[in-house]
């Protein structure tokens, strides 16, 4: 059976591996952005929303592709910073701030504040861009609240810091196996596999 192309808009592998865990079994041929040549394709990330970024990403790179293009964007919004770091998520130290950097820097925001007060959530949106230059988005979300310190070493990011409701430990402590099933990113990732399907039917 011929697969069709799917390019994932980005170069980071921790991404390109959960997603091909998920989307497993489908007749698809899923490559990186870098695979495909376009390793140095930077697209600046200036929506005011993740659906925003999303889009912008997976239409820039299915520009230079053929086959069907995803594109995410993920963000922590925490309540008591007013939804803080956001969209900035993965900067909120800085342009080129390491995962250890913006935890700390989030840590510090919320020094002092209760854990029962750092309620948080997850959210990720996909966007995926069809062969005929249409598209869409699904997203997943995943509620939680930020870690007095970072507990665990597993994951990237905030995954030390998030603590998920209904378990009492962070993503790091969880593991990727468990992670990969309620994870806001597992949630939109599900969403974009029933999608694929029918594109695949269609």
């Amino acid at each position: 059976m011929k697969k069709t192309r799917l390019i994932v808009a980005s170069g980071n592998v921790h991404k390109i591996y959960e997603i091909k865990k998920i989307l497993k079994g489908l007749p698809l041929e899923i490559l990186s952005k870098d695979e495909v040549g376009l390793k140095d394709l930077e697209v600046v990330e200036d929506g005011k929303t993740l659906e925003e970024n999303a889009i912008k990403k997976a239409i820039e790179v299915s520009k230079k592709v053929d086959g069907i293009v995803i594109a995410d964007d993920t963000g922590l919004f925490v309540d008591r910073l007013d939804g803080r770091p956001g969209i900035y998520s993965s900067r909120y130290a800085g342009e080129d701030a390491t995962y250890e950097e913006n935890n700390r820097k989030l840590l510090m925001e919320l020094d002092g504040v209760e854990l029962e007060d750092r309620t948080a959530k997850f959210k990720t949106v996909i966007a995926i861009v069809m062969e005929d230059k249409s598209y869409k988005t699904v997203e997943g979300e995943c509620l939680g609240k930020i870690a007095l310190t970072p507990r665990g070493n597993h994951g990237f990011g905030y995954d030390p810091l998030f603590i998920v409701d209904g378990y009492n430990k962070t993503f790091a402590e969880l593991g990727e196996d468990i992670k990969n099933k309620i994870s806001h990113r597992a949630n939109a990732l599900r969403k974009l596999r029933v999608e694929l399907e029918n594109i695949l039917k269609g």
